[in-house]
């Protein structure tokens, strides 16, 4: 019997899938604005594992990973600017072709790192209408508000809201150290912190290269929705495993399962498997802060890809890894030494 941690009840459990040995899985894709770097890369690789342990233990698996192509706003709080239309106003580029160009350099990442691929790849812009769809159904039954820039889901409405956070969170923390623990802040006319934007308004003057159509004016969807939509439409709901990275449990993934409980009255995924961050001069290894390593730097670097695989299967997946040149020099030799033998 496998067991998993579960993210959702915060213990070990047997896993069970819903339908005898066919098991459902949705990992959350890359946002295609930029190179992956290898922090992002790590929960790819524990993903792959988990995919492998499962065939091995003679489950078949259907695996669906998105591709976020609009809508991740480079602030958590639902403001600042689409990443993707920001990478093509600095790189003077169109906007698809920016999400192409970065979506075809994740693929060969994935490769390079031996990690295969899903039976699905979803675009985010491939399903902007049944994002509407599930909007319109969580405006049916109370569950938005409308304010100057878009509309948003009212977390009040649902009291199971919070389901991934640590216990008590909710009960302990005020807003002020909810805003600097997740990373997100209250901007005007919202009426809780942990509110969220459904569907963004283009705002007066600004046209867009990603822009669409809505019963509630011109706009584009918010990231938490359209992963919702991606998973339900190709494994229903709920389905058995979701994953991603740990940075995703606090709001993400929570905003995730706070739309499909108000829509449809059901849990998102019965298991989420979430895996650590990668630690770099003692950060979290991020793009924003210029803090990062690619795959390609290390092949300049002469470095075999997998030589990372093996440094990521040094540590277990929800412990916090430290990354050095240094440890990567021990991980391709004692990979080399494996080739030899």
């Amino acid at each position: 019997m496998l067991k998993f941690f579960n993210t959702l009840t915060r213990k070990k459990q047997d896993f069970k899938p819903l339908k005898d040995k066919l098991v459902r899985l949705y990992t959350c894709g890359p946002t295609v604005y930029s190179y992956a770097h290898i922090g992002n890369l790590r929960t790819y690789i524990f993903e792959d594992i988990l995919k492998r342990v499962l065939r091995y233990n003679g489950y078949k698996i259907k695996h669906v990973m998105n591709i976020t192509d609009v809508g991740h706003l480079t602030s958590q709080a639902d403001t600042g600017e689409d990443k993707i239309e920001l990478a093509a106003q600095k790189e003077k580029r169109d906007a698809w072709a920016i999400a192409e160009f970065y979506t075809k350099a994740f693929k060969n990442d994935l490769k390079n790192l031996n990690i295969e691929e899903p039976d699905i790849w979803v675009k985010a812009t491939d399903t902007i209408d049944d994002q509407i769809e599930l909007i319109k159904i969580l405006e049916k039954k109370g569950f938005t508000y409308r304010i100057e820039d878009g509309i948003y889901f009212d977390t009040a409405k649902l009291k199971t809201y919070g389901r991934l956070w640590p216990k008590n969170l909710k009960k302990h923390l005020k807003e002020a150290d909810l805003a600097k623990y997740a990373r997100i802040e209250k901007i005007e006319g919202k009426k809780s912190l942990t509110d969220f934007a459904l569907w963004k308004f283009t705002p007066k003057g600004v046209k867009r290269q990603m822009e669409w159509d809505s019963p509630w004016g011109r706009g584009f969807p918010g990231w938490h929705t359209e992963c919702v939509v991606m998973a339900s439409k190709y494994l229903g709901i709920p389905f058995d495993i979701h994953c991603g990275g740990i940075d995703h449990v606090l709001i993400h993934h929570t905003n995730e399962i706070a739309q499909a409980e108000a829509a449809y009255g059901k849990i998102l995924a019965n298991y989420w498997l979430h895996g650590e961050f990668l630690i770099m001069k003692n950060a979290k290894m991020s793009k924003s802060e210029g803090n990062f390593v690619t795959i390609n730097d290390l092949i300049q670097k002469n470095f075999n890809p997998l030589s990372y695989r093996y440094f990521c299967l040094t540590t277990h997946y929800r412990q916090k890894l430290n990354f050095s040149w240094e440890g990567i020099e021990a991980a391709q030799k004692a990979l080399n030494r494996l080739y030899e033998k």
